[in-house]
């Protein structure tokens, strides 16, 4: 199977349900708890994975996610390190879209070809570049497509209809659709996607819509699919759970499944 087809077999396995996209930071808040807490997230019933790599200027997340990229950076965790977590988790799950969020210096740093070749062989599907605008993407498409890698593109919800065509011609696998502007963050609300967006998206040919940013609830997960979105992502209300279970890891798995358990019935 194509690396890039795993997302269109996700969405058919479905069959018009939602699909439930849990964020976690790779590494956080070390290697071996980060592969224990995507071993259980996939369990409890995640329907594809969006993971960061770990960055010390991540401008578009919001505090919680930041600081689990610090937890992973003071545990010395290294893109290489990520790569070969990637690479794991890839052997034991043939089947999973497993998405990448970057920002581009860890892209560029080394060569920017050989970083999608490496991200190829760990097994990734998409790779969402979070500081490139779609303007200034055509590189990193060049270099995602070469290794048939889905580049991923954010749609603000006051994106007018321009920039949402463009989007919808460069993008694959999916398209990531804002459910508010601003940075991640559980804490606020997400606001309700507006159904014209995505209903233009949808006919510009676009990849489905996923929303992100704010989404913490069953209620924001409905919200999002009965606005024509084909699922959610769950970014800071994931990562919450495991900064509040650092010193007990069997409460963390345990929460995190009921978190994930929950999210996807709303589905």
């Amino acid at each position: 199977m194509m690396k890039t087809n795993r997302y269109e077999a996700m969405f058919a396995r479905l069959r018009g349900k939602g699909a439930f996209i849990p964020f976690v930071m790779l590494g956080d808040p070390d290697i071996e708890t980060s592969s224990a807490i995507i071993d259980t997230l996939i369990a409890s019933g995640a329907d594809a994975l969006e993971l960061g790599m770990p960055f010390s200027d991540a401008v578009a997340d919001g505090p919680m996610i930041q600081r689990a990229g610090f937890r992973a950076l003071e545990a010395g965790v290294t893109p290489t390190d990520c790569l070969r977590l990637l690479k794991n988790v890839r052997a034991k799950y043939s089947d999973v879209p497993i998405g990448l969020l970057v920002y581009a210096n860890l892209v560029v740093h080394q060569d920017l070809k050989t970083f999608y070749i490496e991200a190829a062989e760990a097994g990734v599907d998409s790779v969402l570049v979070a500081d490139v605008p779609v303007g200034a993407a055509t590189p990193f498409i060049e270099a995602a497509e070469a290794v048939d890698i889905a580049p991923i593109f954010v749609v603000p919800p006051n994106a007018d209809e321009t920039a949402i065509r463009e989007i919808a011609r460069r993008g694959r696998g999916y398209t990531y659709f804002l459910g508010r502007t601003g940075v991640t963050g559980a804490d606020r609300e997400m606001q309700t996607p507006l159904p014209s967006r995505i209903k233009v998206l949808q006919e510009a040919g676009a990849p489905p819509a996923i929303v992100g940013f704010g989404i913490s609830t069953p209620e924001h997960i409905r919200a999002a699919l009965d606005a024509g979105a084909a699922g959610a992502i769950s970014g800071s209300a994931t990562v919450a759970i495991i900064e509040r279970h650092l010193e007990d890891k069997a409460a963390m798995h345990e929460a995190l499944a009921a978190f994930v358990r929950k999210m996807k019935a709303a589905t």
